[in-house]
């Protein structure tokens, strides 16, 4: 009798061994080959260079699941990134189970140098470089911005004096849709001028502390690497 309770304990842990390796390779997938590296979120990354030795299925027939100390790491990454907060914490995860090459370190620090291009781009009024990283909606609201400044004939003047801190606010999947809001605070120096290079708004002189809340957003299905701002918002 005791024999055969062995035998069915050996098929139960079995059975909870795969089920533990299909969740894992569900949860972080297979390796794409930048593993290694930090990777701007916010610029293509360049396709994987294929062998020519290599067969062209030879991807689908490995399963590289990834180890204990990975999945350690993987979790204390994003708890750091939640900052104790269990539902961001949650957010995160999800994003991750939807794209296992997303990390919040990474995000965070591409979230950053876009938001230092965007503000320059859009006080010199240059925002053909930037396109490719803005929404729609957003881009029609900066250009009509830009165009309602050109009209007034004023120009602005901003100095990123330093970006004090850059925090993710909220993260979370809408459908196939990854969606992460960070919160900046800065420093800046923000001055409007006419035509004739005297103030209309702000002060050359003062630096002000700004908080701004910019929500980024990426299909994890596309093969495009890019993350887009589809919202902003200035924090009191």
């Amino acid at each position: 009798m005791s024999n055969g309770f062995q035998f069915i304990d050996i098929i139960f842990l079995a059975m909870v061994a795969v089920f533990l390796a299909l969740r894992l390779r569900n949860v972080l997938g297979r390796r794409d080959g930048h593993e290694g590296g930090y990777r701007d979120p916010f610029r293509p990354a360049p396709a994987p260079e294929r062998r020519a030795d290599s067969p062209a299925n030879e991807s689908d027939n490995v399963i590289r699941l990834p180890n204990r100390s990975e999945e350690v790491e993987a979790a204390e990454r994003i708890a750091k990134a939640a900052h104790g907060d269990e539902k961001l914490a949650d957010g995160l995860t999800q994003i991750k189970l939807a794209d296992p090459g997303f990390d919040p370190d990474t995000f965070v620090k591409g979230a950053r140098g876009a938001f230092e291009m965007i503000l320059e781009a859009f006080a010199k009024g240059e925002l053909g470089g930037i396109k490719s990283i803005l929404s729609p909606e957003v881009f029609a609201n900066f250009e009509q911005a830009v165009k309602s400044r050109a009209e007034a004939d004023e120009t602005l003047e901003n100095t990123l004096v330093g970006i004090r801190a850059a925090e993710v606010a909220e993260a979370y999947m809408d459908g196939r849709n990854a969606i992460v809001a960070v919160r900046f605070t800065s420093d800046q120096i923000n001055v409007t001028r006419d035509r004739e290079g005297r103030v209309v708004s702000g002060d050359p002189s003062t630096v002000t502390a700004v908080v701004d809340l910019w929500t980024f957003q990426r299909d994890t299905r596309s093969r495009d690497p890019n993350w887009a701002l589809v919202a902003t918002e200035s924090v009191e």
